[in-house]
């Protein structure tokens, strides 16, 4: 495998096509397109905690919290 199939499945998987999707474009065997993606993101996650440290923050928002864990006021059960 050469390292143009290799960004090609790297690149076709970070625009947001299938892993079998990516598989059928590249002909590479679906196991393989799992490999490469799956080697990628721990390599990027090492890169990731090894350069995003300590970071400060002033303010946080959380807007979004609340829709997420699914509260609202009709399904929310009175403190007893």
């Amino acid at each position: 495998m050469s390292e143009e199939q290799i960004r090609q499945v790297l690149q076709a998987h970070s625009e947001g096509s299938s892993l079998r999707g990516v598989s059928r474009t590249s002909g590479l065997a679906y196991n393989t397109v799992v490999s490469l993606v799956r080697a990628a993101s721990q390599q990027a996650q090492l890169v990731h905690n090894a350069e995003v440290q300590a970071v400060e923050t002033q303010e946080v928002s959380a807007d979004e919290l609340w829709s997420f864990v699914a509260k609202n006021k009709s399904n929310v059960s009175p403190v007893n």
